[in-house]
């Protein structure tokens, strides 16, 4: 297991400098700047700036400094928040993000699961067709159009939560819900297929010939094997949710990560996009690395792959 660490830790090295190399490319080469703003500087005010910043020196100089800077722990102050380092920003910000992604997760997996279980025990019956259809509802409509949804039905007309802010507990509710279902849906199908093939094993059959009641059949038996698929999704779905909150955290005013990062993308902070894009492939791989693990004690023959 150390081994693998070592390697997946070893091969996060060259795909976070591609990933560097590729968004200090693109930002580059995209049109405008970071200070080209409707209101238009004076050529000499925006010429001390640019030299400030080093942006007037050559692209591969700017390249050079920021990864040294990099390996510093330093990625640079941000160009549209003055004052603020990156990774103060980040630090600040990044928190809410993660408790968000978090939140999300567990809906996710409280209403996937269960969903696909009984869904799968119920086999060519008519509820497991309402249930698979109830999962591809949360498919079928992306975040943007549940969140307003949700918005409107329990904010606006029932008054149960705060329709924007992040000051209370109920705050975190829509925010959760309207990020988790999407994933609930995909895990609701992975965890019926699972279901699904586990319960033709020998081994489910040996125990139904004990006399096991089915619910321990189930439970003891045959939903750790029937959970490995939702557990190899559990990386890129935790990574989504963490990384994929900027319309969920800005329909409701989250004060998270996203935001940040969709303003510098807009607005050209080079430093900030970086930052941020650096940020999330390191917490991607992070995941990832922690599905690997958790996959090796849940099925030790896939530690010699």
């Amino acid at each position: 297991m150390l081994t693998l660490i070592a390697r997946r830790l070893l091969q996060a090295i060259p795909t976070l400098w591609v990933v560097a190399t590729v968004t200090f490319v693109l930002l580059r080469f995209a049109p405008g700047g970071p200070f080209d703003d409707e209101k238009k500087l004076p050529p000499e005010i925006k010429e001390q700036i640019e030299a400030h910043y080093g942006l007037n020196q050559p692209l591969y100089q700017q390249y050079y400094h920021f990864f040294v800077n990099l390996f510093k722990g330093d990625l640079g102050p941000s160009y549209k928040y003055p004052g603020w380092d990156v990774q103060e920003i980040i630090a600040q910000s990044f928190p809410v993000s993660l408790e968000l992604g978090l939140w999300a997760l567990l809906i996710a997996l409280a209403i996937g699961i269960p969903i696909g279980t009984i869904a799968a025990l119920k086999h060519n019956k008519p509820a497991e067709t309402g249930l698979m259809g109830v999962a591809m509802i949360g498919i079928c409509l992306p975040s943007f159009v549940i969140g307003p949804i949700l918005l409107m039905v329990f904010s606006l007309h029932l008054g149960w939560f705060n329709p924007l802010g992040w000051s209370y507990a109920s705050d975190r509710v829509l925010p959760a819900v309207t990020l988790g279902l999407f994933y609930a849906a995909y895990i609701a199908r992975l965890a019926r297929s699972g279901m699904l093939d586990v319960m033709q094993h020998d081994y489910i059959r040996t125990a139904r010939a004990k006399g096991l009641k089915e619910q321990t059949i189930v439970m003891r038996h045959a939903l750790r094997t029937a959970l490995y698929p939702v557990v190899a999704y559990m990386g890129p779905a935790a990574a989504g949710l963490i990384s994929g909150s900027f319309v969920v955290e800005t329909i409701f005013f989250i004060p998270g990560l996203g935001p940040f990062f969709v303003n510098a993308a807009l607005n050209r902070d080079y430093t900030m996009v970086m930052g941020t894009v650096l940020f999330y492939a390191t917490l991607i791989i992070g995941f990832n690395l922690l599905v690997d693990i958790i996959q090796m004690w849940l099925n030790p023959r896939t530690r010699n792959d």
